[in-house]
């Protein structure tokens, strides 16, 4: 009986060891799974997503290779990583570019004009018309009398010391007639920026000379000529000082340059309308004439001849 009993004993204890195990093994597998989903694996996944748009990403660079755009398409995100040197880049690029051209306008600049002056081509100014007794032509731009009295007076603004001197200008009155005539003499304030005295001939071609005053307006000219460009130097003009005058000219005479032993130099022009060289620098020897439009002309073998228009074989162009 107890042989019975102790076997009874053992197979409750077999049962319960079996039973213990099952819970044991039970729990251990729980504790795997929730090790398992505590491990690093998600992140696994994580980087399958990562890498998932990078595919994305290198599977649309080659739809796009076909159009001209991949070459931006890598570009919207440098620019957008560098906003801020956008103002950069662009100052960059705009250096970049023009330096060819920006070099010209410089070497255009160094042997034309500083400006037009207050009277610039093609532009077309307003004012009034009023007349004077003109006499033999001569005027405050003293090239002298003249047989030809379409001439006009320039108001004191814009005669600007003397630059207006030989323009040619195209003047019309609101009745529709117009005339052209040359700047030789200027008209002392109160005469008006915009305002031309015109010789009483010139008046009468636009309107009674009754009336006394019109509206005008009226622009530069570039006019065909058969002359060519004189030159003259001062009364009294000598190798220690002299003047020099320039006549003749198509277009409005922006500056004049004499050359020396170091090289070009400027001359002072006055309200007379010579260029002067106070110390004789210059004087009877190559001279360079520059319009209002930046075209130089070179005049050399002028003899240093007082009072005596001398010709040359040159004029500006036409514009």
């Amino acid at each position: 009986m107890q042989t019975a009993r102790q076997a009874a004993r053992q197979r409750r204890r077999r049962h319960r060891l079996m039973r213990g195990t099952a819970v044991t093994l039970t729990a251990a597998g729980v504790l795997v799974c929730l090790i398992t989903a505590m491990l690093p694996g998600p992140k696994a996944e994580v980087g399958a997503e990562v890498v998932a748009p990078a595919a994305t990403q290198a599977e649309a660079t080659p739809s796009t290779p076909t159009s001209p755009a991949p070459p931006t398409s890598p570009a919207p995100p440098t620019d957008s990583s560098h906003a801020a040197e956008t103002p950069t880049a662009a100052v960059g690029t705009t250096t970049a570019a023009p330096q060819p051209s920006v070099k010209a306008p410089p070497q255009a600049a160094s042997s034309t004009a500083p400006s037009a002056g207050r009277i610039q081509p093609d532009t077309t100014y307003k004012g009034v018309a009023t007349a004077y007794a003109a006499g033999d032509g001569n005027g405050a731009c003293l090239f002298g009398p003249s047989d030809d009295l379409m001439i006009a007076a320039m108001n004191a603004t814009d005669y600007e010391s003397s630059r207006a001197c030989g323009a040619y200008v195209r003047v019309r009155a609101a009745s529709g007639a117009s005339i052209t005539v040359r700047i030789t003499n200027e008209c002392p304030l109160p005469c008006a920026p915009g305002q031309l005295d015109l010789s009483e001939q010139a008046f009468a071609k636009l309107a009674d000379p009754k009336l006394g005053r019109i509206p005008i307006t009226w622009s530069l000219l570039s006019p065909q000529t058969s002359r060519t460009i004189s030159v003259r130097y001062k009364a009294g003009s000598n190798p220690h000082w002299c003047g020099i005058q320039v006549i003749d000219h198509r277009n409005p005479v922006a500056q004049l340059e004499v050359r020396t032993t170091k090289g070009w130099r400027r001359l002072p022009r006055t309200e007379y309308n010579y260029f002067l060289s106070a110390d004789g620098s210059g004087c009877g020897g190559a001279m360079r004439i520059t319009d209002i439009h930046g075209e130089q002309l070179t005049v050399d073998g002028t003899a240093l001849l007082p009072n005596v228009a001398q010709p040359t074989r040159v004029q500006f162009a036409p514009h």
